[in-house]
């Protein structure tokens, strides 16, 4: 919400406050201001010229040369590139010495040999948004209306002297989401009294139930529907103080009877809607819910396919508006309308925004009804539109509201006692302060035996429970003002517990084997939903989701990471590793919650540092992949009960994937990504794993024992074993490991080799395999005997042969 300051003046006194002290007010009775706007942004000498004469330019088809009075002795001549410069305009002037937004200054200059002293200015060039410009003058100057006085400081007039606040409301303050809601607010804490607007609309002898009726067969969604009839209405510019005013928060000008519906928005937070009642097709307003594919063309030139959930304004026979979100292109307000059908009405909450996200449409006007509006002012707003549409357009407002109403106003009854206010807040606050706190928010309240009861106004639909009107005690009060006390009672040192402690742990491994953390989103599209999963499951989709590309919960992070490498490449950062400890969704069948699961995944491209003291570089490989795997196991203490084992996977190389497994259990996968997705997202030599966290985090570890560092050698052999192409070396290892009895304490493959003098199918994998007794020294025939089992059980089971 955009507050001007000005503005806010007609309904509160602020003399002796700035707009920065009231935002600093604002901010500490509860409702943040995220900031201040001096609209003037620092210009300085803008003043308003009369266009004397104006010619082309003869050196420059595309220029004009302007004769400009701007109040002094002698008019100056004036270079203009604007195609809307013309004779007897009254424009914005930058004279010589003037200051424009960015601290850009005006000098004399000659542009294409003839002098130009200022310059000619558009509502962009004063540093105002293109976007809210009205249309007329968005490709050009600014035009003042013609009585506006030659010489005048034109800052005032376009209202760039004002202070916009902006606010940063919580959903339950939907009262602040106009300016009367933010005087009741200002004055509350400023203890000053709410000057309302005088509402006072001259009717002709013509009834507006002559000319519409209202009918609503929907009272759910709409309690409450008024309409007011305007005829001989004339369409045209609004006055300029009302533009600056829409400008100020964020609304672009359009017409005059448009602007007044703007306007009435922003002042009293009810939305309004006009219809040009020659267009909209019968003398009969009904309100209802669309049939099954029912379509209304809206405002935005969009064709909308309704449901039987939605609510629409109809002419007794075809929709020409969305309820509460916006109107109809068939029935807009437009250059030639004479006769004006206003609506104000109040509309369910939940309606209107479920209507919005299903057009993903959202309008001011359906924000506030979402929030909730104010029913006590539906008439009031339509009563001071109409007020202003006979002012400003030369309207003749017919008697009379028509209306259905089935709504029934019964505004909330609280109370609370002063004794919980003082408990709760740990205040001595007197019955007397807080009475005074209660009249200045204009709570109607009585007093008794120290219990508040509070009528609360209708405006205020968050004040339910007692709890609330201490939060307005506590604010008003003042947060500041509460005394600091310390906690009382039991405390216990806080602490991580054994997952929070893995995780953690986790975390710090790949950040110190070089990955960097990423957050990526847990929606995504349907196709890429189930890629990479663990689990082949169904994915779960969202019933009304913002896009097609975030319509589903992932099954895997990897593909999210994967379009994060893919985005890092693209920006000239060649090399990249991600990891992301985070949730995937198992679906768990219709109308069931999803199973959320924690896993830990990683994506690894480019070169990799090898050696960071010296700056080693090599290309990224499985075995970089699987080695920071390896260090992470051995951290969580379950690289033991690891094993890998050759896979194929969809979305992976078939050659250089592998499935991992805990206790024997799949648990995840490691590998390259497929050549054709690299391809599809530009991406080089990429390797990926994802693993799921629970079983790593719950595995049950053996007792810590210690170990004596062994007294006697051990005795160290390397053998190089030929085998069939098929054969890993997980199975060499987990076969020499069976072997090897109690004196083999450890296996390390060193070398693999697959080329020239190697037989066709068959690679050689070369191992180092370390004997130990720990009770004495090892023997030669002790070792010779270990040696020729693990040699044995090899060709056995492997069909392994000693290479050479």
């Amino acid at each position: 919400m955009l507050v001007s300051y000005k503005w806010l003046q007609e309904y509160v006194d602020l003399d002796g406050v700035t707009a920065k002290e009231l935002a600093e007010k604002i901010t500490r009775s509860g409702i943040e201001v995220d900031g201040v706007e001096q609209l003037s942004k620092g210009v300085k000498g803008v003043i308003v010229g009369h266009v004397l004469a104006c010619e082309k330019h003869p050196e420059a088809d595309k220029l004009n040369k302007c004769l400009v009075d701007i109040g002094a002795e002698v008019p100056v001549q004036i270079i203009c590139g604007a195609p809307n410069v013309a004779k007897g305009q009254k424009v914005a002037v930058a004279t010589v010495g003037a200051v424009l937004p960015g601290n850009f200054k005006i000098k004399k200059a000659k542009l294409r040999g003839e002098e130009s002293n200022g310059m000619i200015c558009s509502l962009q060039e004063l540093g105002i948004e293109s976007k809210l410009v009205a249309k007329e003058f968005a490709d050009g100057i600014y035009v003042f209306p013609t009585d506006t006085e030659v010489g005048a400081d034109a800052l005032p007039l376009l209202n760039l002297d004002d202070e916009v606040l902006e606010l940063d409301l919580t959903p339950n303050r939907a009262d602040a989401l106009s300016m009367l809601g933010m005087a009741y607010e200002t004055a509350a804490i400023l203890g000053k009294d709410v000057k309302l607007p005088e509402i006072d609309t001259a009717a002709t002898a013509e009834k507006a139930s002559d000319y519409i009726s209202v009918k609503v067969d929907a009272p759910e969604d709409n309690p409450l529907y008024t309409a007011k009839v305007i005829k001989n209405v004339k369409i045209g510019p609004s006055p300029l103080w009302m533009q600056t005013r829409l400008m100020a928060s964020g609304i672009r000008p359009h017409n005059n009877v448009v602007d007044i519906t703007n306007y009435i928005l922003l002042e009293y937070g009810q939305p309004l809607h006009a219809f040009d009642y020659d267009r909209f097709g019968s003398k009969e307003v009904v309100i209802r819910h669309a049939h099954e594919g029912e379509t209304v063309i809206t405002l935005d030139e969009t064709e909308r396919k309704l449901t039987k959930k939605q609510l629409v304004i109809t002419n007794g026979t075809i929709p020409v508006a969305l309820a509460g979100v916006m109107g109809g292109a068939d029935s807009e307000v437009g250059s030639d309308t004479t006769t004006i059908l206003l609506e104000s009405a109040y509309f369910a909450g939940q309606s209107i925004r479920d209507t919005s996200r299903y057009h993903a449409l959202r309008s001011e006007a359906s924000s506030r009804y979402e929030k909730g509006v104010d029913p006590a002012r539906v008439r009031p707003a339509a009563e001071r539109a109409a007020q202003l549409i006979a002012e400003l357009a030369g309207g003749e407002v017919l008697e009379g509201l028509v209306e259905a109403n089935h709504l029934t106003l019964e505004p909330a009854v609280v109370s609370v006692s002063l004794e919980k206010i003082n408990r709760v807040l740990g205040t001595e606050i007197s019955e007397k302060e807080v009475g005074e706190i209660f009249h200045r928010l204009k709570f109607p309240v009585t007093v008794k035996d120290g219990i508040f009861t509070v009528t609360a106004p209708t405006r205020r639909g968050d004040i339910t429970i007692e709890e609330d009107l201490i939060e307005e005690v506590a604010r008003l009060f003042g947060y500041d003002n509460i005394p600091k006390t310390l906690p009382k009672g039991a405390a216990t040192a806080g602490g991580l517990n054994t997952i929070q402690e893995k995780r953690r742990v986790t975390r710090g491994f790949l950040e110190g084997a070089g990955l960097y953390q990423a957050i990526t989103y847990s929606l995504t599209s349907e196709e890429k939903a189930t890629s990479f999963a663990i689990e082949a499951r169904e994915a779960v989709k969202l019933a009304m989701p913002m896009s097609e590309e975030r319509s589903s919960l992932r099954l895997s992070i990897v593909p999210q990471l994967l379009e994060s490498l893919s985005y890092n490449l693209a920006r000239q950062h060649n090399s990249a590793a991600l990891y992301e400890i985070g949730s995937v969704f198992l679906n768990e069948g219709k109308n069931v919650q999803p199973e959320e699961r924690e896993h830990i995944a990683g994506a690894i491209t480019g070169q990799w540092v090898e050696n960071e003291w010296q700056g080693e570089k090599k290309t990224v490989d499985f075995f970089v992949a699987k080695g920071i795997l390896e260090g992470l196991f051995i951290k969580l203490g379950v690289a033991d009960s690891i094993e890998w084992q050759a896979a194929q996977l969809d979305g992976m190389h078939p050659g250089r994937t592998a499935e991992i497994l805990l206790g024997g259990e799949v648990i995840g996968f490691i590998g390259q990504v497929h050549p054709n997705v690299q391809k599809e997202l530009d991406l080089k030599n990429t390797y990926v794993f994802e693993v799921k966290a629970s079983p790593i985090f719950t595995f049950e570890l053996p007792e810590l024992q210690y170990v004596a560092i062994p007294r006697f050698p051990s005795i160290s052999r390397d053998i190089a074993l030929v085998v069939d192409k098929s054969i890993t070396g997980g199975i060499l290892e987990k076969v020499i490991h069976e072997a090897g009895g109690k004196l083999l304490k450890d296996v390390h493959m060193f070398d693999l080799y697959e080329g020239e003098h190697m037989e066709s199918g068959k690679k050689s994998i070369a191992f180092s395999l370390t004997y130990l007794d720990p009770e004495k020294t090892l023997t030669d025939e002790e070792v010779v005997r270990a040696h020729e089992k693990v040699l044995a059980a090899v060709k056995e089971k492997a069909g392994a042969e000693l290479r050479g």
